[in-house]
């Protein structure tokens, strides 16, 4: 009976399951749509107070379990499959925003401009720890933000909005970007402020993950991660910040007792912060933007509550400025061209597509360039083959050998630019495989250089041979050589 009554309840919820088959239910609560799984604590919650209102009971757990397996079976098997997103989806060319909040209000995003929608095709979730984002202004100017944030340079602003524009896409690609400088110099409260633009939470800042499992469930559950204090990034993790960069899948045992999989294919933007550079490998570091810090001076310094709130006071206005900049974005996207083409052309088309809200066309591009080429540098410094690559180009104009050859000719090379405790430190391949697998993840920073290694194989010998030659030097743009020039 009770069993009935609570499934009598339920059939005022619309039904439907996702791809991987969990089980949703959309909910009209005080006027507005709430999405729940059905085995949330919320759904749970709504069915019992339901009952409570009709009986003046409390159905017993025996019931209430039998009518969730019930209401699971009829989302999954009955009703149609839908997307469900965290914070940010897409549909039809429109954006679309959660706020967050109460009232479950939308941001709706379209080439004419935004709005607060009542109504939207597409579906969220609300993940534990979610923040509400503030209703949000317009007439605000992304200007103001520049106040709060301790930025060397106005392209490193420029880049930083860029980031915070690229966040607000569904499906990137995002660049990580990687906050560097000594302590006092604010990374952390870069990382906070940045994050409450765009996916607020209780917990802002997080610590490293320990494998891809973690890593997994936080992507699932938070549109933007954040990763506070790093000293290192072990390879495992640099390669995983890859995928969640430019989107790719992760597949984790469902439970460690069993043989069941969870895939789950996903881009999300990342922050990182840190004293030292911690992005030391070349494909992580060409998916990166790497901003270092100046150190705050005593007399410069707020105190962080003051500062938290003002901000809090200019926060629906810069919110509203980037939903504009977003609006242009749409806007222009089709008809924007650049110069060069970085790894990350989808980003740097739409932010590219943006700018022009705020400022004039190509000061992305430029700033972004020149902060790729800095990190180029920075990521050939840091690792001990490129050095050696680059020092063995110089003083020849071709070489060829295997990667055996290489690995004896090295030691002896790079002795004379690096200290032996260095070497050792930044991690010496002990063989030729390893080296030669080395040397294909720099292939891409020291094309830029001019420098171009190719692999091959001797038909007859069946060696596999590696040859180092000088390549085309990929000049910057003539927009930004101007403006070096001048």
């Amino acid at each position: 009976m009770s069993t009935d009554v609570l499934l009598n309840i339920a059939s005022a919820a619309r039904l439907f399951h996702t791809s991987d088959s969990v089980a949703f239910a959309d909910l009209i609560i005080d006027g507005h749509r709430e999405t729940w799984p059905v085995r949330s604590k919320r759904f749970g919650a709504w069915l019992r107070q339901q009952y409570y209102e009709r009986t003046w009971d409390a159905p017993p757990a025996s019931a209430l379990s039998a009518a969730l397996n019930v209401l699971e079976a009829q989302a999954q098997f009955d009703a149609p499959s839908r997307a469900v997103a965290v914070r940010v989806a897409e549909q039809d060319g429109l954006i679309y925003l959660d706020l967050a909040d109460e009232f479950w209000r939308i941001v709706e995003i379209g080439r004419g401009g935004w709005r607060i929608a009542d109504h939207v095709p597409v579906r969220f979730r609300r993940a534990a720890g979610m923040l509400a984002l503030p209703l949000p202004v317009r007439g605000g100017s992304i200007a103001e933000l520049r106040h709060y944030l301790n930025l060397t340079d106005e392209d490193d602003f420029v880049l930083v909005a860029a980031w915070l524009l690229g966040a607000l896409r569904a499906d990137g690609p995002y660049p990580v970007l990687a906050i560097s400088g000594e302590q006092g110099s604010a990374k952390t409260m870069l990382a906070k402020l940045l994050r409450a633009l765009v996916d607020p939470n209780v917990a802002p800042v997080r610590s490293l993950p320990r494998e891809d499992r973690e890593l997994f469930i936080a992507a699932r559950n938070a549109h933007v991660l954040a990763f506070d204090n790093l000293s290192h990034l072990s390879p495992w993790l640099s390669d995983s910040l890859c995928r969640l960069a430019s989107g790719g899948a992760f597949a984790v045992r469902q439970l460690y007792t069993d043989q069941d999989e969870i895939l789950f294919s996903v881009a999300r933007p990342v922050l990182l912060n840190g004293i030292e550079e911690v992005i030391t490998r070349p494909d992580l570091g060409d998916r990166a933007i790497a901003i270092t810090l100046n150190p705050i001076g005593e007399r410069r310094r707020r105190p962080e509550q003051a500062l938290w709130r003002e901000f809090e006071l200019a926060r629906p206005r810069i919110l509203g400025a980037l939903l504009d900049a977003a609006v242009q974005g749409l806007r222009r996207l089709g008809g924007v061209t650049l110069q060069q083409t970085p790894r990350m052309a989808d980003f740097a088309l739409w932010a590219s597509a943006c700018e022009t809200a705020h400022w004039e066309g190509g000061t992305f591009e430029r700033a972004y360039w020149s902060n790729r080429r800095s990190a180029i540098d920075s990521v050939i410094e840091a690792d001990p083959v490129a050095i050696c690559v680059r020092e063995i180009k110089a003083r020849r104009s071709t070489w060829s050998g295997t990667a055996s050859d290489f690995l004896l000719m090295s030691t002896e090379v790079l002795g004379r630019v690096m200290p032996e405790d260095s070497i050792a430190s930044a991690g010496w391949p002990k063989n030729a495989r390893a080296l030669a697998g080395r040397m294909r993840r720099s292939q891409t920073f020291l094309r830029t250089l001019g420098i171009e290694i190719t692999f091959s194989r001797d038909g007859r010998a069946g060696t596999r041979l590696i040859r180092i030659t000088a390549g085309s030097h990929h000049s910057p743009p003539a927009s930004v050589r101007s403006s070096v020039n001048a």
